[in-house]
């Protein structure tokens, strides 16, 4: 068993744009859950906005990747709003039905082949990222040491990537300093005392589903930016994911989901390459290479209901910070 090239696969991980993508996509939630506690389980839904507005902007339109950005931006805002006016006035788990109801229509639609000439049905989309690539002012080769080692291509992901995560923690810590992100921790504790206060409840729920979703959007175009997109990708599961990057790192923090992400994916990539590794040598006789993986996803969920049960603030949180939880 070569613990060295595990350790390297694991440690790669890092930087990966998938990872990059998923720290997005938890900071996104936690706006949602964290700080509004509203019951998003569709993250799945506005990556997948995110990542084929992006594409599709670039190749049925061809227009330029800044710009598609914004538009895959844009079409997470009205996805926010087609979510949020029937749902928002009513109870918290409205919302959780709503989204995760929604992200598998999306995907179902993506997937249709009706929508083939645009979405690329089954097959996905690939070649969008040519200009995107074209703009990185880094001289082609191979970058970096030791299991951060990339091709040129790959490091303007990350460069990006890091650059907007950075800006998103900094403008989510400036927002939930301010007075609007006070209330909307008061909404989150007792939305009928808000209320009793004059407060619009509806509109501060809306604008958080709002921001929340364009930085989940984000994620996607992140992660789009590294790797083609499928419609196979925002599953169920990619949702149940990113809940455990929060939950691991702490839902109501700001640098939390930042860690949880990090470190979901460094276990992550850590148990894939080592089950394997174990079934080779016949430690785990009784599964195969390929059922070693889905063994990874048992181990996940087990960890998922541990931390929920165990720790539900997370590494960063605090039992204050989560009473609502409760």
């Amino acid at each position: 068993m070569n613990w060295l090239q595990i350790i390297n696969n694991t440690l790669a991980q890092i930087l990966a744009p998938a990872t990059l993508g998923y720290v997005l996509a938890a900071i996104g939630l936690s706006v949602h859950f964290g700080f509004a506690g509203l019951l998003n389980m569709g993250v799945a839904g506005f990556m997948a906005i995110g990542a084929y507005g992006f594409a599709i902007s670039i190749l049925s339109f061809g227009i330029p990747w800044p710009l598609a950005a914004l538009i895959g931006l844009a079409g997470s805002v009205i996805f926010a709003i087609i979510l949020g006016v029937p749902t928002l006035r009513l109870r918290g788990d409205y919302l959780a039905i709503v989204t995760i109801a929604a992200a598998e229509v999306l995907r179902l639609l993506f997937l249709t082949s009706a929508f083939r000439g645009v979405t690329g049905s089954a097959d996905g989309l690939s070649g969008f990222q040519a200009g995107f690539r074209a703009s990185n002012p880094l001289p082609p080769g191979k970058w970096g040491f030791g299991p951060w080692t990339y091709q040129s291509d790959q490091w303007w992901v990350i460069i990006v990537g890091t650059i907007v995560i950075a800006i998103t923690v900094l403008f989510v810590w400036l927002l939930m300093s301010s007075p609007w992100g006070r209330v909307l921790r008061g909404i989150r504790e007792d939305e009928d005392a808000v209320r009793s206060l004059g407060k619009n409840v509806f509109a501060f729920k809306m604008q958080a589903l709002i921001v929340g979703g364009i930085i989940i959007a984000a994620g996607g175009i992140v992660t789009a930016m590294g790797t083609n997109v499928n419609p196979n990708v925002y599953v169920t599961s990619q949702t149940f994911y990113v809940w455990t990057a929060l939950l691991l790192g702490g839902a109501a923090t700001i640098f939390g989901p930042v860690l949880g992400a990090v470190l979901f994916w460094m276990v992550r990539a850590f148990l894939s390459n080592l089950l394997p590794a174990l079934v080779q040598i016949g430690w785990l006789p009784f599964l195969t290479a390929e059922q070693s993986q889905m063994l990874v996803f048992v181990l996940v969920g087990v960890a998922l209901m541990l931390l929920v049960i165990f720790r539900p603030q997370g590494i960063l949180g605090s039992k204050k910070e989560l009473t609502f939880v409760r």
